[in-house]
């Protein structure tokens, strides 16, 4: 019920039905009053007719017997008539029930009609008199007095007055029938303002359901025209209304997911600020560098951003300025741009764009040193090419042709390991360029890697180093690799194994892993430095005195050796203790 009261249908209906209702009640009681005003004219009219007949009966009739006759004939019913000489005396009366004598002492007694003896005018007055049917109650009566013989100075008096029963019975009459009257016309307009409100505002409704249904997200929802009037045409801008919003949607959802997308897509890290310096937005690469800040941070900080940003990310809400800067934080480098976000006038946050710029520090570094090492590492032995070579020019310098021998052994070293470390670079060039071809065929492990261990078994044995092949494959088992390749690996691995190894073994080691093969190559020597270990496979790495010129390295040959391994789609690592030994193992996969 109170859904009906609270919706427009409700509402209009009851608009309607309170302004019938008050057109209703006024027009009752106008109609009322006017009925009763016609009704009382009407019986003042009649008590006027009945007097003057009354009068001509008096003037013509002498005895009081005939009158009397004429009297009861023509008075209708309830009306009564009383004859007076003056007002004291009567000289004749008609009436019925009780209360006679008291009514007509109250019409002689009233001031009012004393004039009528004296005057040739009707006088008509409402009194109230008591009444003819009960002693005790008093009633409204609607008396006429009218003068007799007035050709006489002094004359009598006819007075004709009525009940007021015929009056109210009238006026109830009456009355019953307005009252039923503005009943039929309040029930009929309660069913056709319900009609006419439910017709006007059904239209209405629709559109309720269909703006509910958009507000769901189903703009395919259409309203049907069928009208022309104005509900017709706030139908059809609705509908105009709808495919807009539609259109609009469809363009912001275009818009987000291409944003959504360069976000997505972009290797720098986009982060969005609130004003009260709260993330809004953020981008995968954003994600994992909170990450990385967050941890290794640990519980020390419970902010995802390091303070360095949130000092920019200030400047910037503060002085609506875009800020640009390199910083190192825990041994990493970034660029920080940070620019502000307009609202209209207003800034409503910021937007800082994070680029880890630690790589290419690192590979700038790398290029710096690489370029010092190749200069370092040609540098002597062209000095050394250089200078034996004015010596064999000089013939006074040298004095027989054993020293000239000697001299020109010199210079073919150093010529081959200068063609050794051009080879080398130009190796280690074309396979981080990817440029390297794997010629793989299937090939027994157990003699392949013993066939390239024994290789150094003399120069082990020159050495006094006990040099070890062990496996855990039987002799029938086989893997797919490039022989050429991984031969080049293993003997880079077990020549510096046995260069830096002055007394001990070295043991070179096949395990069988459940998808892949291990190789091991393990030694006495010197071992690495635990701070020197994450630079052991760069190039032109010589961190350990021990690795001098004098034995003949480039520097490059754990670097060749990493790319051959990651060629295969293996992996290398190193574990070493200082004085204790140093172990390289490699895996490479079944195919």
């Amino acid at each position: 019920m109170n859904r009906i009261w609270n919706s427009v249908v409700g509402k209009l209906w009851v608009t309607i039905l309170l302004l019938v209702s008050f057109v209703l009640f006024v027009f009752t009681v106008l109609m009322l009053e006017f009925l009763q005003n016609y009704h009382m004219q009407q019986a003042e009219s009649s008590l006027r007719q009945i007097a003057t007949t009354v009068a001509s009966i008096v003037d013509d009739n002498e005895t009081a017997e005939s009158t009397s006759e004429l009297l009861k004939e023509i008075l209708p019913e309830s009306t009564n008539a009383l004859i007076a000489i003056n007002h004291e005396a009567v000289s004749f009366a008609l009436q019925e029930g009780v209360n006679k004598k008291e009514i007509q002492d109250t019409i002689l007694a009233n001031k009012s009609f004393h004039e009528i003896f004296q005057s040739d005018e009707p006088i008509i007055k409402e009194m109230m008199m008591p009444s003819s049917t009960d002693k005790e109650t008093m009633e409204s009566y609607v008396v006429l007095g009218f003068p007799l013989n007035v050709e006489n100075a002094v004359h009598g008096a006819v007075f004709i007055y009525q009940s007021p029963d015929v009056l109210h019975k009238t006026s109830n009459e009456t009355t019953k029938i307005v009252i039923l009257s503005a009943v039929i016309a309040f029930v009929l307009t309660t069913f056709f303002a319900f009609f006419l409100s439910s017709r006007i505002t059904s239209p209405l409704r629709k559109m309720r359901e269909l703006a509910f249904e958009i507000a769901k997200g189903n703009f395919e929802a259409k309203m049907p025209t069928t009208q022309n009037d104005e509900i017709g045409q706030l139908a059809v801008a609705f509908n105009q209304m709808g495919r807009q919003l539609k259109h609009n949607l469809e363009v912001i959802n275009q818009e987000n997911e291409q944003l959504s997308n360069i976000l997505t897509s972009m290797t720098d890290a986009v982060i969005t600020f609130n004003r009260d310096r709260t993330i809004l937005l953020s981008n995968p690469p954003a994600e994992r560098l909170m990450q990385k800040w967050f941890v290794n941070k640990g519980s020390q900080s419970a902010k995802p951003i390091p303070p360095e940003l949130y000092h920019m990310l200030d400047h910037v809400l503060m002085f609506e300025d875009k800020l640009e800067e390199e910083i190192e934080m825990d041994g990493s480098y970034y660029t920080f741009t940070i620019s502000p976000l307009y609202s209209g006038e207003s800034i409503r946050g910021a937007v800082a764009v994070i680029r880890d710029m630690t790589e290419q520090h690192r590979l700038e570094k790398l290029r710096s040193d690489f370029i010092a090492n190749v200069s370092h590492e040609l540098r002597t032995p062209i000095s050394m090419l250089q200078g034996y070579s004015e010596a064999l020019m000089d013939d006074d310098f040298i004095q027989d042709q054993e020293e000239r021998n000697e001299i020109t052994k010199i210079i073919y070293d150093e010529s081959k390991r200068m063609g050794r470390l051009v080879t080398d670079l130009l190796d280690l060039a074309r396979m981080e360029s990817g440029h390297m071809t794997l010629y793989k065929d299937e090939l027994p492990i157990n003699s392949t890697f013993e066939r390239i261990t024994q290789k150094f078994a003399q120069v082990a044995k020159e050495k006094h180093v006990r040099l070890i092949f062990d496996s855990e494959f039987k002799d029938e088992a086989t893997i797919s690799i490039d022989e050429d390749r991984i031969e080049q690996v293993l003997t880079n691995l077990i020549d510096n194994a046995l260069r830096h190894t002055t007394e001990g073994s070295v043991t070179v080691k096949v395990e069988k892993e459940p998808t892949f093969s291990k190789i091991s190559v393990q030694d006495t020597g010197h071992g690495i430095p635990q701070e020197d270990l994450p630079y052991v496979f760069e190039r032109f790495y010589k961190a350990d005195k021990a690795r001098t010129r004098s034995k003949g390295g480039t520097g490059l040959g754990l670097a060749i050796a990493r790319n051959i391994v990651k060629a295969h789609s293996g992996n290398i690592m190193v574990d070493s203790v200082l004085k204790e030994g140093t172990t390289f193992t490699f895996y490479l996969p079944f195919d």
